[in-house]
């Protein structure tokens, strides 16, 4: 069943992938959740897709998605539950900086099943299924064997609140000074992909949604990574923090987080 899942995924994906590459070349209808968060009719129209989609092929399963919360057709909880970003990294496709992608994950009875994300502006497909290992486009990948953050890149994404933007500005400083670079790209679902493929070495961020990460996490994993929390226990969709890593440098960015005491504030509530 679990390859089964992975095809639609992936499909549905590279289809959705596709209506925002449409959408890119166009004028676009843009407004404000926040400050700075920005939503664009590709946004919606790419969600409305998924969504449609799923529970046309699922109608029994349940969805978290970004934009529409969480939604299911049924009365009865299902242990199937997707969990879609249908447009992750907004703020650069608004402004058509090439860095973005859909995500879409599979829970089943709260484990993480099947990872899909997929970057329409390269072609990429990044996928993963739970105890099968991770792809590209079809093709093995692995974390990478660097074992120095003196030696690392990593990557990390800032918050829509400017406080937590303030609290991770902290880490970002501590990291430029001990790491090779550091990079900055807006897609936390690319991000950990890439970290994935071997191209990072490494990723924290302290203000994330489910869908943000939920499909990169299993990727990480599944190339051989490490994912967790900032205290070094298991990552938890619901806690907005996480590190993933080639398991390598896993203790020295640890290291640096828990010295620095940078406040996490909280858990992510679903709504819907």
């Amino acid at each position: 069943m679990a390859k089964e899942y992975l095809e639609f995924a992936s499909e549905l994906a590279e289809e959705a992938g596709g209506l925002l590459i449409d959408y890119l070349g166009r004028e676009l209808v843009i407004s404000k959740k926040g400050s700075i968060n920005l939503v664009t009719e590709a946004d919606l129209k790419s969600e409305e897709l998924l969504v449609s989609k799923i529970f046309e092929h699922f109608p029994h399963h349940s969805i978290l998605a970004e934009e529409s919360g969480a939604r299911q057709l049924g009365k009865k909880a299902s242990p199937c539950r997707w969990i879609i970003d249908p447009l992750d990294g907004t703020t650069n496709f608004a402004h058509r900086y090439p860095f973005f992608c859909v995500s879409i994950a599979l829970e089943i009875d709260h484990r993480l099943e099947v990872g899909v994300v997929y970057d329409p502006t390269a072609r990429e497909l990044f996928t993963a299924v739970r105890g099968e290992g991770a792809r590209l486009n079809g093709r093995s990948i692995q974390v990478s064997s660097e074992a120095s953050l003196g030696e690392s890149l990593v990557c990390t994404g800032f918050a829509y609140d400017r406080d937590r933007i303030l609290e991770n500005l902290k880490l970002f400083h501590e990291f430029m000074l001990k790491a090779r670079a550091v990079r900055r790209d807006g897609s936390a679902a690319l991000d950990l992909c890439y970290v994935a493929a071997g191209r990072g070495d490494g990723f924290w961020e302290l203000s994330l949604n489910p869908w943000d990460v939920a499909a990169g996490t299993l990727i990480v994993a599944e190339a051989g990574g490490r994912v967790s929390r900032f205290d070094g226990s298991p990552a938890q969709l619901e806690i907005p923090e996480i590190v993933a890593t080639n398991g390598q440098i896993h203790e020295q960015m640890l290291s640096i987080i828990n010295t620095m005491g940078v406040n996490t504030m909280g858990e992510f509530k679903v709504e819907g």
